[in-house]
């Protein structure tokens, strides 16, 4: 078994050969090759390969599959980061910055078709398997990424109905990456379910922890500034729970705070971090993250495999756990 860096490298490599260069137009082309090249941890098509090989002793035959999980997740931040105006990713900037909204729009719609491509090339006999999977995780996401367009226009947003947004949002990518991997790697389909249910609980806290670091990070290791959440009264567990919790003037300071204007964009955050840390929520939500990789490792405890064999994904729960970015 390979470890999580080796598999991440050598999908670095891949990604870096893709020939988006020598595709024209230059202008639809080169703002893919520019966000792919920007890096990030790459963990999901890391999982992917991670998976494969647990079944079968090598991750080439997952390579593809882990290509257009990366390519479409990609798209995704591109789109996520246009309509949440978004400035910088990764200590660079967005592509909509860069080069306008309709090249933004443009070249994530092919990166959905390059993704496609990618998927054209897995086995043929295991195509009717894994096409429904991504076909149903893509349409997930986009549910998800509507739920949370929809809570910033909402007053109120339960813990469940958010729970819930993330799931479909961030939690079923990491899932279906497992899920794919290992049926690739010729895994039973109940073994590759016991891998989607651990990849939800660690996509889970691993959005938790974006919330709890878009408020707490270092934005020199973010490669962004902190606070846009805040900023853009965005309905994270920090925020929802905050809302439930304060009450009389601690209730007042928050909502005044929350209709700041934008030219007061660090007063705001500076106040309702306050109010965060007065009401202790940011230890609840690290109790939530936490409660959600326990199961996960519960999870991987019913596998039928050698154990063993599960030590990296058990080792990602740890790193993910202590993760400043």
């Amino acid at each position: 078994m390979h470890t999580f860096e080796e598999l991440r490298d050598r999908i670095e490599q891949k990604i870096a050969e893709q020939p988006y260069a020598l595709r024209r137009p230059d202008g639809l082309f080169h703002p893919i090759s520019y966000i792919l090249s920007l890096g990030g941890k790459r963990i999901r098509p890391t999982l992917t390969c991670i998976a494969c090989e647990m079944y079968c002793d090598d991750y080439l035959p997952a390579m593809e599959v882990a290509l257009a999980l990366e390519t479409y997740h990609n798209f995704t931040l591109l789109h996520d980061d246009l309509m949440d105006r978004s400035s910088m990713r990764r200590g660079k900037e967005t592509v909509h910055h860069r080069w306008g909204d309709n090249t933004a729009i443009l070249s994530g719609d092919a990166m959905t078709i390059a993704a496609y491509e990618h998927l054209a090339k897995v086995d043929k006999d295991l195509l009717p398997v894994l096409l429904p999977l991504f076909n149903q995780m893509a349409m997930e996401i986009c549910q998800g990424q509507q739920y949370d367009m929809d809570f910033e226009g909402r007053e109120e947003v339960t813990e469940e109905e958010y729970l819930e947004m993330i799931r479909l949002k961030t939690a079923v990518l990491l899932a279906t990456a497992l899920k794919m991997g290992a049926i690739v790697g010729g895994a039973a389909i109940g073994e590759a379910e016991i891998l989607y249910r651990y990849g939800i609980h660690v996509g889970l806290a691993f959005q938790l922890e974006d919330d709890l670091l878009d408020v707490y990070g270092d934005p020199i290791i973010l490669g962004k500034r902190i606070g846009d959440d805040i900023a853009c009264n965005k309905k994270t567990m920090l925020l929802i729970k905050a809302l439930n919790m304060a009450e009389g003037e601690e209730q007042a300071i928050l909502h005044e705070a929350l209709s700041m204007p934008e030219s007061q964009r660090e007063e705001k955050i500076r106040v309702v971090t306050g109010v965060y840390n007065r009401l202790g929520v940011r230890a609840l939500v690290e109790d939530l993250m936490d409660q959600h990789n326990t199961l996960a490792e519960e999870a991987l405890s019913e596998l039928s495999l050698d154990q063993g064999r599960a030590n990296v994904l058990r080792g990602l729960v740890n790193t993910l756990r202590n993760r400043k970015s």
